[in-house]
């Protein structure tokens, strides 16, 4: 890595998104991001790499930029025209004015918002522009996600792809990553595994079709534990800093004062722990998974909300103790350290079972005690970072998909007033935007519906007759009947009777459900029944 110490025009960033849109296949997109990556200057790579997978920020990095449609085309109206003879807008400048706006605060924020935005818009050509454009709407439309991402790194450091993905699951930081394969190439990579106050992407599970195949896959006994309509969380610790992070690895240790104390009351001094919290009532049942985020949102008054909606701890794993990392242990190790380590009364409600009867019986315990279905786990799997396999399965009773929401419509009659119609879609791994299967106005409150109208106004990408686009930021989990063939949508595919069961404070776009998985869950719909002509 030989770049020069002049800083790069944002105008290759811009003719690199170009060029990789007009490349259909994913394989060719790599040998160009490379040869990108290795032109940029050290200070450059993380923040390129962001910019070219529309994300601005890193994964884990809980700013935003707060701009509304409104603003956008009030700067795009008055974007300030540079003289020729102006510096070329650079990718750092992009960056730092992007973290200016993200930090914009106070009564006369929009104007600043708005300023800064002109400042920029003014000093690109309008093809480029373009591009920028589509990096403020998170809609690159590019053709390159995460993985393309990651595979270009690896060549332009010339490591193995298997050794890229491993570091961006501990590190969770697609710049990051890049920084350090560019700088300090396989050794930088390997030395990124569990670290204490650092999160890691968390393993993920299958969805489970059938209770006997999951025992088949398991080899006969397998460890069911209560699901829980909780958020997920990783507790580290390191001696008197404690440190906890969500699912999406951002840190929430100040909304959580009661597991701060928790984790300092242990014996041990340096562990990682994972579990979920639940909202519970005065009665100790569940609340609603809104409820819950109310907390997650809180930065003041955090003793009062404490006492409003108290919270209930359930631990499941053990991925550090001691400074040793347990991810390569088997579970049923894992689980027995725990044990040992926490008091009984925060271990999620766990058995093991060898027959589907035994599952079943379990499944009813978890449903009546308000929660949402079960974990089953092999016992002898170890804890593959960021990966979904079938080493762990959920099983719930009825079928559901994270889905974003791409667009919004004006309501009619009780919901007049409210963007309250929302087009839903699932991720689209080969182009990178999304696929639109359904729409939905139900399970939503009226208060929902407010809140939920407010916060679609701040993702305006354009605006129709009938309502708005939207960037697709918004994830709502969504219960269906079936999946069905539809010609009306140009994903091919349909929910029938959608309805929104919560939305999913905890996850963003990247974690919506695949195209391909669609895919699979209505071409599995046919082991039970009969296919008709417009399936054939």
């Amino acid at each position: 890595m030989t770049p020069s110490s002049a800083e790069t025009s944002f105008a290759n960033l811009a003719q690199l998104a170009r060029s990789l849109e007009a490349t259909p296949k994913r394989l060719e997109k790599r040998a160009p991001i490379a040869a990108f990556l290795r032109s940029l200057r050290r200070d450059e790579v993380a923040p390129a790499v962001h910019l070219v997978v529309g994300r601005i920020f890193a994964e884990a990095d809980e700013r935003a930029l707060n701009v509304g449609w409104a603003t956008l085309r009030r700067a795009l109206e008055g974007k300030r025209q540079t003289t020729l003879t102006a510096e070329p807008l650079t990718i750092l400048e992009v960056s730092r004015a992007f973290a200016a706006i993200a930090a914009t605060r106070g009564a006369d924020s929009v104007r600043e918002r708005r300023r800064l935005l002109e400042s920029l818009l003014g000093r690109v050509t309008a093809e480029d522009r373009d591009i920028l454009l589509r990096i403020v709407f998170g809609e690159m439309r590019i053709g390159v996600n995460e993985g393309v991402m990651l595979e270009g790194i690896g060549d332009a450091a010339g490591v193995g792809p298997e050794a890229v993905r491993s570091a961006h699951m501990f590190l969770g930081d697609l710049g990051r990553v890049a920084e350090i394969a560019l700088t300090d190439g396989l050794p930088g990579l390997r030395g990124a595994g569990l670290r204490l106050l650092y999160p890691v992407k968390p393993m993920l599970a299958e969805m489970a079709e059938d209770l006997a195949d999951v025992l088949e896959e398991h080899g006969g006994e397998t460890a069911i534990e209560f699901k829980l309509d909780g958020a997920r969380i990783q507790i580290h610790r390191d001696g008197d800093a404690v440190r906890i992070f969500s699912r999406r690895l951002s840190d929430v240790t100040g909304s959580l004062p009661e597991l701060v104390a928790f984790a300092r009351s242990l014996p041990v001094p340096r562990f990682v722990l994972e579990g979920e919290v639940v909202a519970v009532d005065h009665h100790g049942k569940p609340l609603p998974f809104q409820d819950l985020m109310r907390r997650f949102r809180r930065v003041h008054d955090i003793d009062a909300a404490a006492q409003e909606i108290p919270l209930r701890l359930f631990l499941f794993d053990l991925l550090a103790l001691e400074g040793q990392s347990l991810i390569d242990a088997p579970y049923r190790e894992r689980w027995s350290r725990l044990e040992a380590l926490v008091p009984r009364d925060v271990l999620t409600p766990r058995k093991v079972a060898r027959t589907t009867e035994a599952i079943k019986s379990f499944l009813r315990e978890s449903l009546e005690a308000g929660h949402e279905g079960l974990m089953a786990k092999a016992l002898d799997s170890t804890y593959t970072v960021g990966k979904r396999g079938k080493k762990w399965f959920k099983i719930k009773p009825a079928d559901r998909l994270d889905l974003a929401i791409v667009a919004t419509e004006w309501g009619s009659g009780r919901r007049e007033g409210w963007l309250s119609n929302y087009w839903l879609a699932v991720r689209d791994e080969a182009t990178g935007g999304f696929q639109m299967i359904g729409k939905t106005f139900k399970g939503l409150t009226d208060e929902e519906f407010e809140a939920m109208t407010a916060r679609m106004k701040a993702l305006v990408t354009s605006e129709e007759r009938w309502g708005f686009h939207v960037r697709p930021e918004v994830v709502v989990e969504v219960a269906y009947n079936e999946i069905q063939r539809s010609p009306h949508y140009p994903s091919g595919f349909a929910l029938r009777f959608a309805r929104i069961v919560r939305i999913r404070e905890d996850k963003g776009p990247e974690d919506a459900d695949t195209y391909a998985r669609l895919k699979e869950l209505y071409a599995k719909q046919f082991e039970r029944k009969g296919r008709g002509p417009q399936e054939v």
